[in-house]
């Protein structure tokens, strides 16, 4: 069967065979990457990065075919597929712009994606279930797309993007550069995290975006400063990770304590707090004082 009729899912996947499709997903993750000029790829080539990227892609394999003056692709290795569509072309500004605007890295980089000259969107289209595995398995296939001229990865939903080269495997991964994607802080790319600033209001609003497709809340929290965006991101990506790993869940009237005297309640947003909109659950904390201390 055909790289095409296998992209469209269309045959039985069968072991040791190529990547099939699976055309039951509904609304699957999806990411792109923007290239500094029109990728020259080779199949061969990112096959043998990808099952050099990590032993649990030693058997991956990569196809590439011309449509319509586009590329489809498909990247499969174990349970994961992932569908490739290369264009020649740039991402619409919009897009890059919501995406790369807010994201924390260097200045140049994003100008450089501002002016990128193609983009490639890859597709989950395998057979894992875990909405982590699969953003993990997105991840490692952009990694290997990166070598042909990648920027920066987008995650359209959660609104934000990362360098290209943060995929690549570092000494720091100590060989296992899967387990680091798999423990990437959640708004850092599987989701994201945004601040607001609303006219005639003090103050800088902040919150995440996407994390209903992990099954999760959204957070939000109204800062007095931007200075407070690390220590909120790094409390918003502790709050997921401790919500994913235990299988706990948040409610609206929950009280989370931070010590030192102090703690969080969530509640719901108001109706006029129209730019905490989420797709599925928000809950905005606000910091409190405990009984008998002063804040």
């Amino acid at each position: 069967m055909d790289l095409k009729d296998r992209f469209f899912g269309k045959g039985t996947p069968q072991l040791g065979e190529l990547p099939v499709a699976n055309n039951r997903l509904t609304d699957p993750p999806a990411f792109a990457l923007l290239f500094s000029e029109k990728p020259d790829l080779n199949a061969d080539m990112l096959t043998e990065i990808l099952r050099d990227y990590h032993t649990e892609l030693a058997a991956c394999t990569a196809e590439f075919v011309k449509e319509s003056g586009n590329t489809l692709g498909i990247i499969g290795w174990g349970r994961h597929v992932v569908k490739v569509v290369v264009y020649d072309s740039p991402m619409p500004s919009d897009t890059v712009e919501k995406c790369v605007q807010p994201a924390h890295y260097d200045p140049a980089l994003k100008q450089e994606a501002y002016q990128h000259a193609a983009h490639a969107v890859l597709f989950y289209a395998g057979y894992e279930s875990d909405p982590l595995e699969q953003r993990v398995a997105l991840a490692a296939a952009a990694a290997g797309l990166t070598h042909f001229g990648g920027l920066v990865v987008i995650n359209e939903a959660g609104r934000t993007s990362i360098p290209a080269l943060a995929l690549l495997p570092h000494e720091e991964d100590n060989g296992d550069t899967l387990r680091t994607l798999r423990t990437f802080p959640l708004p850092l790319l599987y989701a994201g995290f945004v601040k607001i600033e609303i006219e005639n209001e003090p103050g800088v609003w902040m919150r995440t975006y996407g994390c209903h497709a992990l099954k999760l809340p959204d957070f939000a929290f109204h800062a007095d400063m931007h200075s407070q965006g690390t220590a909120t991101f790094n409390l918003f990506a502790n709050m997921l990770a401790h919500l994913r790993e235990s299988g706990e869940e948040f409610h609206a009237g929950d009280s989370l304590s931070l010590g030192e005297g102090m703690s969080l309640h969530l509640r719901e947003r108001t109706e006029d707090e129209w730019f905490l909109k989420s797709e599925g659950t928000m809950l905005v904390a606000e910091r409190v004082a405990e009984p008998g201390i002063t804040p």
